[in-house]
């Protein structure tokens, strides 16, 4: 399944012969799904069906939907003439001008008056049928462009996972010489202070600090870390709340790891850790 970004934009414009409708749909990310719209008066009626249909197709995300509409005029239906009410004005002209009175009645003043002539109302169920079907197209052009941001946000993040392989590669590597090293360290002590050897104290001294510095556990945690976040992103979906989870438990190895660095590599290698950590909770901000 898919990764989905909660960064994407689509627009879809739709021409019929009663007009243009433009549907335009984006969002940024949102710790929950909240929807907005930006609708004509006569077409409020239809946020309801837009929400429910927002509902069902995303999970998180902060959505911004507007519709802009041009009524086209030339596609006015026919008009219907009310002849029963032009009969009565023309008589009631008549009559006053019968009384002596000059009326000087013009055949469009009559066509004027309210209720003679009327133009046959759009069908709005039809339109609004056919906006809604627009708006289907530009959900799934919005859901196509989530997908692709998605997809490279996956790429990125699967870096950073390769390249905190590495560095969890790099300290078990330096490790061996780092103990070794503290153990000359410690028997150059005791030279130094002129105090007999003792093989018992030096081993003892060497398994507690074996117990200070000791980052095994550490790094099999990442490396448990990094196969979990791996599978997260195969399994893809709406995953963004899982991968925040799996950076927090990233953070707390690294700060182990940076906290009991002895040595200029594994503390180069901490810091390199903290950083791609940091650059992968970037990402998952934005994933839905």
């Amino acid at each position: 399944m898919a990764i989905y970004s909660m960064t994407a934009f689509a627009r879809r414009e739709h021409k019929a012969q009663w007009g243009t409708a433009v549907w335009e749909i984006r969002s940024v990310n949102q710790r929950f799904l909240e929807t907005y719209f930006r609708l004509p008066e006569q077409f409020r009626g239809l946020e309801p069906v837009l929400r429910e249909r927002f509902r069902n197709a995303l999970q998180r995300g902060k959505v911004e939907c507007s519709l802009r509409f041009n009524a086209n005029d030339a596609a006015v239906g026919k008009l219907n003439l009310n002849e029963d009410l032009a009969k009565q004005l023309l008589h009631a002209a008549d009559w006053v001008q019968s009384h002596g009175q000059s009326t000087g009645v013009n055949p469009v003043d009559i066509l004027r008056w309210p209720g003679v002539i009327s133009a046959e109302e759009a069908d709005m169920d039809s339109i609004q049928a056919e906006m809604l079907s627009a708006l289907d197209a530009c959900l799934q052009d919005f859901i196509a462009a989530r997908a692709a941001e998605g997809a490279n946000l996956k790429a990125l993040i699967e870096q950073r996972l390769d390249g905190i392989e590495v560095e969890v590669a790099k300290v078990k590597e330096h490790m061996p010489a780092v103990m070794q090293w503290q153990r000359e360290r410690i028997q150059s002590r005791f030279e130094e202070a002129k105090v007999e050897l003792d093989p018992g104290r030096i081993e003892q001294e060497m398994i507690l600090l074996a117990q200070r510095v000791d980052v095994a556990e550490e790094l099999d945690r990442l490396t448990s870390h990094i196969g979990e976040t791996r599978k997260i992103l195969k399994k893809g979906g709406a995953c963004g709340r899982r991968l925040d989870f799996m950076m927090q438990e990233f953070n707390r190895e690294s700060n182990t790891l940076g906290s009991k660095s002895i040595n200029a590599d594994i503390t180069q290698s901490a810091v390199e850790l903290k950083v791609l950590i940091e650059q992968m909770r970037e990402q998952i901000q934005n994933i839905e």
